[in-house]
C-alpha cells in the first residue's frame, strides 16, 4: 500500500474529491484542484479525460468534453500533476486504453513509470476487468503505487474476493447501480455493500451520489472509511464556466462544499465512536 494513501485513512475518514484535469481549461483547473485541498481533501482523484468514459454520467462526461476541448492530453496531464501545488496523494482516474497505449513499450509499465515521476500515487481504472489486471497490478507494485478497484452492489462473492486481492490503497465502493452523478438521497444499497465488506482489511471509500455534508455523515456512520465526491463538485465548475464567473469565485465555492463534506464525514465518524465514561 502506498504510504501516503495509507496515511490519509489513518486518522479518521478520508475525504476524496474528484475533478477532471483541465476542466474547463488548464489554468482554471489548477486553481480548482488546489481549492479541493484547502477545503479538506485527504486524497484527490484527478481524472485523465478519455473520449469514451463508459462509467460516467452526463455531468462528468461534460467535464471530460470541456477538458479535451481545452487541449488536455496525456502529456499535458502529467505536466498538470507536476504543477499542481497540493500536498495530498493524487490518484489518476482514467481508462485502460490510455494507460496501455502510452509510450513505445507495449503494456502499462511506461505509463505507470511516468505517472510515478509526475507525482501520482495510485490509479482507478473503471474499465479494467479483474481477469486482465495483472500487468497493471505488477507495474504498480514495482513503482509503489496503489491500484483501486470498484465494487458494485451486484458484485458476486467470488468476484469480490478477486477484487479485494488485487486492490491496494482502498476499495471504491459504488453506492448504487448506474453511472456517476449527484443524488438527493443515500442509497439503501450502500449499507448492504458495506456490510458485505466488513470482514475485509482494506479501507472502504464510498462514491456515486454523495453531494452534501449530511450524505457524507450518513455514509461514514454506516461504516465507510472514506467518501468520494465528484459530480457535485464538477457541477460547480460547470456552473462557473457557463456563467463566466471569476475563477476565484468558483474556487471558493469548491472549497466551501469540500469543507462541508469533510465536516460531515468527521461527524459520521464521531457517531460510530463510543463515548468515554
Amino acid at each position: 500500500m502506498n504510504a501516503d494513501i495509507a496515511a490519509a485513512f489513518a486518522d479518521g475518514p478520508a475525504f476524496i474529491p474528484y475533478l477532471a484535469a483541465g476542466d474547463p481549461n488548464y489554468e482554471a483547473s489548477l486553481e480548482y484542484v488546489e481549492a479541493l485541498e484547502r477545503g479538506g481533501a485527504d486524497i484527490i482523484e484527478l481524472g485523465l479525460p478519455f473520449s469514451e468514459p463508459i462509467a460516467e454520467g452526463s455531468t462528468i462526461q461534460s467535464a471530460i468534453v470541456r477538458s479535451l476541448a481545452g487541449g488536455m492530453t496525456v502529456g499535458r496531464y502529467f505536466e498538470f500533476v507536476e504543477e499542481a501545488d497540493v500536498d495530498v496523494p493524487l490518484v489518476c482516474m482514467t481508462y485502460y486504453n490510455l494507460i496501455y497505449q502510452y509510450g513505445d513499450e507495449e503494456g502499462p509499465a511506461p505509463f505507470v513509470r511516468r505517472a510515478k515521476e509526475a507525482g501520482i500515487d495510485g490509479f482507478v481504472v473503471p474499465d479494467l476487468p479483474a481477469e486482465e489486471a495483472d500487468p497493471l497490478r505488477e507495474a504498480c507494485t514495482d513503482h509503489g503505487l496503489d491500484l483501486v478497484f470498484i465494487v458494485a452492489p451486484t458484485t458476486d462473492d467470488d468476484r469480490l474476493e478477486r477484487l479485494v486481492s488485487l486492490s491496494s490503497g482502498y476499495l471504491y465502493v459504488q453506492a448504487r447501480l448506474g453511472v456517476t452523478g449527484a443524488r438527493d438521497d443515500v442509497s439503501d444499497q450502500t449499507t448492504a455493500s458495506l456490510d458485505r465488506l466488513a470482514g475485509y482489511d482494506v479501507p472502504k471509500a464510498v462514491g456515486f451520489g454523495i453531494k452534501t455534508g449530511e450524505h457524507a455523515e450518513r455514509v461514514v456512520a454506516g461504516g465507510a472509511d472514506g467518501i468520494i465526491v465528484g459530480s457535485a463538485l464538477v457541477d460547480i465548475v460547470a456552473e462557473g464556466h457557463e456563467s463566466d464567473a471569476p475563477v476565484g469565485e468558483t474556487a471558493n465555492r469548491l472549497e466551501a462544499l469540500c469543507r462541508e463534506l469533510k465536516e460531515g464525514a468527521v461527524a459520521g465518524s464521531r457517531a460510530t465512536t463510543p463515548e468515554r465514561t
